[in-house]
C-alpha cells in the first residue's frame, strides 16, 4: 500500500457523504474517492444475498481506483456484508461502521437504542443496543432532499416514540444517512439523550489505523475528492452540495459497476 493512495468510501446513496465530511475534517491531506450506488438505493429493503452482491461490486470498483483502504459507509452493508467482504477482499483493509459506533455507545450510556434500516435491524448486528427500531422511510426522504418538511417530522416522531417510552439514554444513528437530520432527531429525543454518530467513530478508527501503519498522506496541501454515482441525477448534486458545503460538479462522474 502507498501512503499517497486514496481512501475509498461507498454507500447505497448519499448517506456516506457524512463520512466524507468527517474524514475531510480529521484527515485534510487525504485524497478520497466516494461511490454512491444511487441507481439501487435503498439497500435496507434488499435480501442479504443482494446486499452482498451490490457491496462486492462497489468494493471492486474502488479497488480499481487503487485505494489504500475502504470504508463501508453504509450500516446495511456493514451489518450484512462486512464479514463477507473482508474475507473476499482480504488484501485491503476494510472498515465498517457498526463496531466503532457500538463501542462509543457503550462508553456513553446503559440504556442504548438504535435506529436503522430494516436489514440492519433484522441482522442483529447492533448487539450493544437493547432497544431497536427499523425506520424504512427515512432514507427515501433524505435521498430526495426533503429534510425540513412537516411529513418528515411526523415520521420521525412516530419512529422515535417507542424509544422515548423506554427512556433510553443513548441512541445510535444506525444509518449514515441519519446524521443529515441529526438536529431533528435530537430535538425529538430531547437534550439528555446522547446521540452516537457513526461518521465520527469510523473516521477515528481509520485515522488510528493509518497512523499506526505509517500510511497517512504527508503532503502539505488539501486532499482531492472524487465522487462517483451509479445514477447521475441533479438531486444527488443538489443534496451533496448542500451537505458538504461546496460544489461537486467538476469531480462527479457516473460509475459503471
Amino acid at each position: 500500500m502507498d501512503k499517497k493512495s486514496p481512501i475509498g468510501i461507498f454507500d447505497s446513496g448519499l448517506g456516506g457523504l457524512t463520512v466524507v465530511r468527517e474524514l475531510t475534517k480529521i484527515l485534510p491531506s487525504e485524497d478520497l474517492i466516494y461511490l454512491g450506488d444511487t441507481a439501487r438505493v435503498p439497500y435496507g429493503t434488499r435480501s442479504p444475498e443482494t446486499i452482498k452482491k451490490f457491496s462486492a461490486e462497489n468494493t471492486r470498483f474502488l479497488l480499481s481506483k487503487k485505494v489504500k483502504c475502504i470504508v463501508i459507509a453504509c450500516n446495511t452493508s456493514s451489518a450484512v456484508a462486512s464479514h463477507f467482504l473482508k474475507k473476499k477482499f482480504s488484501k485491503v483493509p476494510i472498515f465498517e461502521v457498526i463496531g466503532p459506533a457500538s463501542e462509543e455507545a457503550k462508553s456513553k450510556g446503559k440504556r442504548i437504542g438504535v435506529i436503522g434500516t430494516r436489514a440492519t435491524i433484522a441482522s442483529g448486528a447492533y448487539k450493544a443496543a437493547k432497544y431497536q427500531i427499523a425506520c424504512p422511510m427515512l432514507v427515501p426522504f433524505i435521498e430526495e432532499g426533503e429534510l425540513r418538511g412537516k411529513a418528515l417530522k411526523i415520521i420521525i416522531k412516530k419512529y422515535l416514540a417507542p424509544l422515548k417510552r423506554k427512556k433510553i439514554d443513548t441512541l445510535i444513528l444506525g444509518c449514515t444517512h441519519y446524521p443529515i437530520i441529526m438536529d431533528l432527531i435530537q430535538k425529538e429525543m430531547g437534550k439528555k439523550v446522547k446521540l452516537v454518530n457513526p461518521e465520527k467513530s469510523v473516521s477515528a478508527a481509520v485515522k488510528e489505523f493509518l497512523t499506526g501503519k505509517n500510511l497517512l498522506n504527508d503532503k502539505k496541501t488539501k486532499g482531492n475528492k472524487k465522487f462517483f454515482v451509479t445514477d447521475l441525477t441533479s438531486r444527488f448534486t443538489k443534496v451533496a452540495e448542500m451537505f458538504l458545503g461546496h460544489k461537486v460538479n467538476g469531480s462527479l462522474k457516473k460509475a459503471v459497476l
